[in-house]
């Protein structure tokens, strides 16, 4: 049984930072790329962004380039998710997903985590 399952959301102030987890289970980890979307309240799932199944190939959006960092430790299952300066516009709940690295869609998708950027 497929799962992936997000930590380390919470609320924080601007300018602050968090670092998400994903610890995933039920299949073959190292094989896959691993991605982080987000979405807010009333708004569409948004891309953040994804690391390949060695960690060598990483991608962010542009509104979190610089700011965010992905990870990914093998041997333990888990992708991460560092999060700086984080701004009230990054408020949305953090969302876990998996893929083969060539394949156009994403198999598998956590729950998610809220985080919530305010003063």
């Amino acid at each position: 049984q497929v799962q992936l399952v997000e930590s380390g959301g919470g609320l924080v102030q601007p300018g602050g930072s968090l670092r998400l987890s994903c610890a995933a289970s039920g299949f073959t980890f190292s094989f896959y790329t691993m991605g982080w979307f987000r979405q807010a309240p009333g708004k569409e799932r948004e891309f953040v962004s994804h690391i390949y199944w060695n960690g060598d190939n990483t991608g962010y959006a542009d509104s979190v380039k610089g700011r965010f960092t992905v990870s990914r430790d093998n041997a333990k299952n888990t992708v991460y998710l560092q999060m700086n300066s984080l701004k009230p516009e990054d408020t949305a709940v953090y969302l876990c997903s998996a893929k083969p690295t060539l394949a156009p869609t994403w198999d598998y998708w956590g729950q998610g985590t809220q985080v919530t950027v305010s003063s």
